[in-house]
């Protein structure tokens, strides 16, 4: 279906992605998906519309055509998230494309999004996190490699970090800082707070492991000295979650969900959340308040006498 696409519209794709590429820093993942996304509206509105459409035409659409290209989509099985996603990337490369053009692209980018139900962060409760970083290195073979995985996952909880996050730390980061500069998703950078239990966990790894981390090699390291894959660390998690009777929802990235939800129950505020996690927009950050919500209410339910 991609070859019904103009070669005029793939060239103003492929100029689009390499915007995005190099003045937003956005990740690869993210670009192919833009690619994937477009590149079926693109194709769509080929077959639709009966033959290839200029660029300014793609500008000018009217809404009709998008709302035809999204019910081809959930058409095709495509859910409402899904379908969401796609359709901020299309009205991003309109955007770009109307700006370039000088054309209005105003019916189209007023086109809304489905509705649909986020699903919420499953965070582990405090006492099944500690016991996590307590006893995820029970499996590991070599005392090093044990000490490796504990390190990794306090930075999870301890830090709030994502997994690509704290595997991405170079030897330049140790010993850890007070506060830790961290590049996430886009190249955004933000200031993360260590706490001593992460500062020394990732000291006891550092002084068991065999290997020289020098300041631009990756500081957690697999077997053979090369970059962790964190596989490695999802595995780990899995025996882990066997083995203390968690659900299969307590992943690398529930620890991240954790370390949010916990604060905010001890009362940290929505804005400082956001920041600690780098997420774009509060929005995000607030689902963490209905997770909260919901705890409470099924304490309360529980708890209440009248229950």
């Amino acid at each position: 279906m991609s070859l019904a696409i103009s070669p005029g519209a793939r060239a103003a794709l492929a100029e689009w992605l390499s915007h995005l590429r190099a003045l937003d820093g956005a990740a690869e993942n993210t670009l192919k998906a833009y690619a994937t996304d477009v590149s079926g509206y693109l194709a769509f509105l080929a077959q639709h519309r009966g033959g290839t459409e200029g660029l300014a035409g793609l500008v000018a659409l009217p809404q009709t055509d998008l709302r035809a290209w999204m019910a081809h989509e959930r058409g095709r099985g495509v859910g409402a998230r899904s379908l969401a996603r796609a359709l901020s990337a299309v009205k991003g490369f309109t955007a770009w494309l109307a700006d370039r053009e000088g054309v209005d692209a105003s019916a189209a980018l007023s086109t809304r999004a489905p509705k649909f139900r986020r699903k919420l962060p499953r965070p582990l409760a405090e006492d099944a996190a500690m016991n996590v970083l307590d006893s995820i290195g029970d499996d590991a073979r070599e005392e090093w490699v044990a000490a490796r995985d504990t390190a990794v996952v306090t930075l999870l909880y301890g830090c709030g970090l994502r997994i690509s996050e704290a595997l991405g730390l170079t030897g330049a980061a140790y010993p850890l800082p007070e506060v830790l500069r961290i590049t996430g998703k886009g190249g955004k950078e933000r200031l993360v707070p260590v706490l001593p239990a992460a500062a020394e966990a990732v000291s006891r790894y550092v002084g068991l492991c065999p290997y020289d981390l020098s300041a631009s090699a990756p500081l957690f390291r697999g077997m053979r000295g090369g970059a962790l894959n964190p596989r490695l660390i999802s595995g780990a998690m899995e025996r882990v979650r066997a083995r203390l009777g968690l659900p299969a929802t307590a992943t690398p990235h529930a620890l991240r969900h954790s370390f949010a939800t916990h604060l905010l129950s001890a009362g940290g505020d929505l804005r400082s959340i956001q920041e600690l996690l780098g997420h774009a927009s509060l929005s995000t950050t607030q689902a963490y308040t209905a997770v909260d919500t919901a705890r409470l209410m099924e304490v309360y339910a529980k708890a209440h006498p009248r229950a």
